[in-house]
């Protein structure tokens, strides 16, 4: 009883009081309209900073060296996230349990056996003075703001959990940068997943990992007449590894769910890495005549966003977008001269090897020379024991290595090791981000990506000259043997990486013809192309239906810009829609009038999946249903369990549209049949999820747009962060929408015409901190796919601004 009120108390302290929520002071405007200056002194600062921010508190930061600039950036964004920051960089160090407990334990471990904070501090001494100068200036930036804090200035939820974080290090920072490596590059269970699926004949095994399609958008390259239906090379060689168990695959489904949860909590979950679109055209197809370039990354929807909007100006440097909370400069924006978005490749750059121990002596694997000894780390893991009780137990654990790497699954008789660029000090840069923020032209913009590590990244590039560009940047390997699609026989030398693809080889465009470039995570590259990147590319739906849309009209905009992003036709869901309509017309009954009405609706449908929609989730209803009970056949439960596929949905295209025998499930006697039971399968699934009252199946009913907080589910507590769920337009899942809903993390549209045009914008607020009136205040905007203008020259920043506080050196 006492502990429950002592909650209580503490809940409507930290509900009431915005002290105790962690509400800083801040400038004032006077009568006369004129903002207040409020002046910080700062030890660590070698002269004045100055922060203006504007009404969506942006931060506008002034310095007069490259020091003071990024130690501001660092205190600055503190003050806005610091939580996050502590969040995140404890989700890569594998130390969540020692403030959330043991419901975050086997994450822990995850990131344990990665040994990430090893890696990073590898990165760190390696890394060349001057990157490294400006990581510690960002790091004393935070720290210094957190020194400022104490027991009642904290944010609120280190008072609910009950503990100070500790100081900032520079290898934090690398961190970040980690945590979206292993968002956007993990692939390896694929590579399992494959090993499982190896005995299925060819033709069938094509048809569940599909590479290619009719809607492809190529970006470098072309298709081979001849393998325009190339089909993925699964075949195992004798350097493969072994069959996979079913308890083999129990393991590595719980084991996917661990690091899907893990990465949704911190908001930089991709679903089958498909994250993003971004496209750029040049001055002929502009009205302006000068390139207009956009971009929209898509990560899971949590609160706060993924990232932060900042504007950093200092002597050879101008230039403004967003970073991640507690990664020093700007990672998609543009500067005075270029302008610059990312979306996924995806490439494969993770592979496992199946490692034979000696029975006789289980400290020792097989290598090509013999018998070698593995590696271990001791790790301990602090876990916390309660939520009103901040003392924790110890939870050892040995990481084993070999000369692969950890050894990341160990289940059934079998270990597989895991090699990874992200966890090779050696392969992995510190300073690209720098570069990139002060290139001023094409030349120094590839010099620049030349330092660009993990993950690899589409990046479009426009600038006020009138170029367009493209790179594929990252580090992709070459293999002795194979391309790693399948585990390797960890005691051969066939899957070692003998070299990486030359950055003078990576694919590249520059001021197309055409004067268009997209990219959204779809094949970017053509069979041409002399190396391998992947198998596994995302649907090509987005990346055709922008293509398309760019190409309606001879003159665009910013405005039309915003439309494509904001577009929702769902070209799968379309086609599936009168397909069924087709095949389900002919057998109609006259005493089934519903299904006739349904019949209609699905041929008039325009395949928008707007919020209101009421076709639309019927129609998504059957497509779900249509492929799992086609998968259900072709695979079985075991196997259906971890399958996973992103462009597995082109398939169902072909299926639908062609229905041939070898997918139809035994249990029907034709596609039209298994429509039915389908129609009858969606129906039951609205019916469950919202109610029999029809009128309430709308596509924002089903698809609810919900912004996580870690601490939003707890009881009374939790109130203060949680975010109202949202009517959801477009689709990120199965036929996706340009527009994918939840997932869209921040919108961009960069004009070289005037950069003050350009328009960014973030999914909720620039402040974590509840209490704050940037908490959620760009929500309306991003709901209505209206990034506001983002100002830039001098001019346009002082007119902008609201509030300016100046950090002064301690005197």
């Amino acid at each position: 009883m006492k502990q429950k009120f002592a909650t209580a108390v503490l809940t409507f302290a930290l509900l009431f009081n915005p002290t105790l929520s962690g509400l800083r002071g801040s400038a004032q405007e006077t009568s006369a309209g004129q903002p207040n200056v409020e002046t910080l002194n700062l030890s660590g600062l070698r002269a004045r900073v100055t922060v203006r921010r504007d009404d969506r508190g942006v931060p506008y930061i002034e310095a007069q060296n490259d020091q003071d600039l990024y130690f501001a950036q660092g205190y600055i964004t503190a003050s806005d996230r610091l939580f996050q920051m502590d969040l995140m960089r404890r989700s890569e160090r594998g130390a969540l349990a020692e403030v959330l407990g043991t419901a975050v334990l086997e994450q822990d471990k995850q990131h344990r056996i990665l040994g990430l904070s090893q890696v990073v501090d590898a990165e760190l001494k390696r890394a060349p003075d001057g990157a490294r100068a400006l990581l510690e200036a960002y790091a004393s930036g935070v720290n210094s703001y957190i020194g400022s804090l104490d027991a009642k200035s904290l944010p609120p939820e280190f008072q609910i959990l009950g503990y100070k974080p500790s100081p900032w290090l520079p290898t934090d920072s690398l961190l970040v940068g980690k945590l979206f490596a292993e968002a956007l590059s993990n692939t390896w269970r694929l590579d399992i997943m494959r090993a499982a699926f190896s005995e299925l004949p060819a033709e069938k095994r094509a048809g569940l990992m599909p590479e290619f399609s009719p809607l492809d958008v190529l970006v470098v390259g072309k298709d081979a007449p001849a393998k325009n239906k190339k089909t993925a090379r699964l075949q195992p060689s004798r350097n493969s590894a072994g069959q996979v168990s079913n308890e083999m695959l129990v393991a590595l489904a719980h084991d996917q769910e661990v690091a899907t949860e893990s990465l949704a909590r911190v908001g930089v979950y991709a679903e089958g890495l498909a994250a993003s679109n971004n496209w750029v055209v040049s001055g002929k197809h502009t009205v302006s005549g000068k390139p207009l370039l956009a971009n929209d990354p898509h990560l899971t929807a949590t609160a706060p966003s993924i990232w932060y909007l900042v504007h950093l100006s200092a002597p050879g440097i101008r230039v403004a977008g967003v970073s991640a909370p507690g990664g020093p400069g700007v990672i998609i924006g543009h500067n005075e001269h270029i302008a610059w978005g990312m979306t996924n490749v995806g490439p494969d750059v993770q592979d496992v090897y199946e490692e034979k121990f000696d029975p006789e002596n289980p400290k020792r694997y097989l290598s090509p020379v013999g018998w070698r000894y593995v590696d271990v780390r001791h790790e301990e893991i602090k876990v916390r024991k309660g939520f009103a009780d901040t003392a924790t137990d110890i939870v050892p654990l040995d990481v084993q290595s070999t000369r692969h790497g950890p050894i990341v699954l160990d289940k059934a008789g079998k270990r597989y090791a895991l090699r990874w660029t992200a966890l090779d000090p050696q392969l992995n840069t510190t300073d690209s981000a720098y570069l990139i923020n002060r290139a001023r032209n094409w030349r120094e913009f590839s010099a620049a990506l030349e330092w660009f590590t993990a993950p690899t990244q589409n990046i479009v590039y426009a600038d006020n000259d009138g170029h367009i560009g493209y790179h594929a940047a990252g580090v992709i390997p070459i293999r002795r043997t194979g391309d790693g699609s399948l585990p390797y026989d960890g005691s051969t030398d066939a899957g070692d990486w003998v070299k990486f693809i030359p950055v003078d080889k990576l694919p590249t465009l520059y001021d197309p013809p055409s004067g268009i470039i997209v990219t959204a995570n779809q094949r970017i590259v053509g069979t041409d192309y002399p190396f391998f990147l992947t198998h596994s590319w995302a649907q090509p739906y987005r990346a055709r239906r922008i293509f398309d849309l760019l190409n309606e009209k001879p003159k665009l905009d910013a405005n039309d810009f915003r439309r494509i992003q904001g577009d929702v036709f769902s070209i799968g869901n379309a086609s599936f829609a009168r397909t069924t309509a087709e095949l389900l017309r002919p057998g109609l009954k006259n005493d089934d009038p519903e299904l006739a009405k349904v019949l209609d609706s699905f041929e008039h449908w325009d395949g928008m999946l707007n919020a209101d929609s009421r076709v639309g989730p019927l129609v998504q209803q059957m497509r779900i249903a249509f492929r799992a009970r086609i998968l259900n056949a072709a695979l079985g439960e075991e196997f259906f369990k971890i399958y996973q596929w992103s462009n597995f949905d082109t398939t169902i295209d072909r299926v639908i549209a062609e229905q041939p025998k070898d997918w139809l499930p035994k249990e029907f006697n034709s596609y039209a049949d298994l429509l039915r039971a389908c129609y009858n399968d969606a129906r039951g699934a609205l019916t469950k999820a919202l109610g029999e009252d029809e009128a309430k199946w709308t596509w924002g009913n089903m698809a609810k747009i919900n912004f996580r907080h870690p601490l939003a589910g707890v009881p009374l507590i939790g109130m203060q962060f949680g975010v109202a769920p949202i009517p959801q337009n477009g689709s990120g899942t199965l036929a996706a929408t340009v527009n994918v809903g939840a997932n869209v993390s921040m919108r961009l549209i960069a004009d070289t015409s005037n950069w003050d045009k350009t328009q960014h914008g973030i999914t909720l607020g620039e402040s974590g901190l509840p209490s704050s009136p940037h908490w959620k205040d760009q929500l309306a905007d991003w709901r209505a796919v209206t990034p506001r203008e983002f100002p830039f020259t001098e001019a346009a920043v002082a007119k902008a601004t609201r509030e300016t506080l100046v950090l002064a050196p301690q005197k």
